[in-house]
């Protein structure tokens, strides 16, 4: 009987290992270190922007090479420089976060959702996810240029970030105001960091 016992703790305290390894971790987007940048052509230039403010989480299981990504982006803090009207009706941030563009009154967040994060070696390289922007919702893949993690030290935790970047069409998602003068396609680089919970 005592060996029966034996055995059968034995085979347990081989499992854990395992499942430990396997566990997903968790971490935290540092909201004053990720800015989804943008970028978007002109008739004689490009003009580039970024939202301020930027909430998510990021989970990551290095043993299954699978993860999750979910991002929320406040429509109001845009900015792209220009947030003093002078002389004219209105700025051009202040445009931006209008009816014509991201309405942010109406849709104060823009989310991002990943479908599916896939792996080259053990780090993250590609993500496929859904962008809702204005209520609507469609595919938007991000490929990872960058990515490190620094372990964890003192009494700081294990910290993970790197540069992802993307595009898509902003008439997919109904805003259509200046196409063509004003470009359809917008260029994203995400900068982001996150912290281990």
């Amino acid at each position: 009987m005592e060996d029966v016992v034996f055995k059968r703790f034995a085979a347990c305290l081989t499992l854990l290992p395992v499942a430990a390894i396997a566990a997903p971790e968790s971490y935290t987007v540092d909201s004053y270190h990720s800015f989804p940048n943008f970028s978007i052509e002109r008739p004689v230039s490009t003009m580039y922007g970024r939202f301020d403010k930027t909430t998510g989480k990021v989970t990551l299981d290095r043993a299954a090479k699978t993860g999750s990504i979910d991002l929320a982006i406040e429509a109001a803090s845009i900015s792209t420089g220009d947030n003093d009207k002078g002389a004219r009706a209105r700025s051009r941030d202040e445009h931006l976060r209008a009816a014509d563009f991201f309405n942010a009154a109406e849709f104060p967040r823009l989310t991002y959702k990943s479908t599916k994060v896939v792996f080259t070696g053990d780090a993250p390289s590609a993500v496929e996810g859904n962008l809702t922007l204005l209520g609507v919702t469609k595919p938007v893949n991000l490929t990872i240029e960058k990515f490190k993690c620094i372990p964890a030290s003192g009494n700081n935790k294990e910290r993970c970030g790197g540069n992802a970047v993307g595009k898509f069409k902003r008439s997919d998602f109904g805003m259509k105001f200046g196409i063509p003068n004003i470009g359809d396609e917008i260029g994203l680089m995400i900068s982001f960091e996150a912290n281990k919970d």
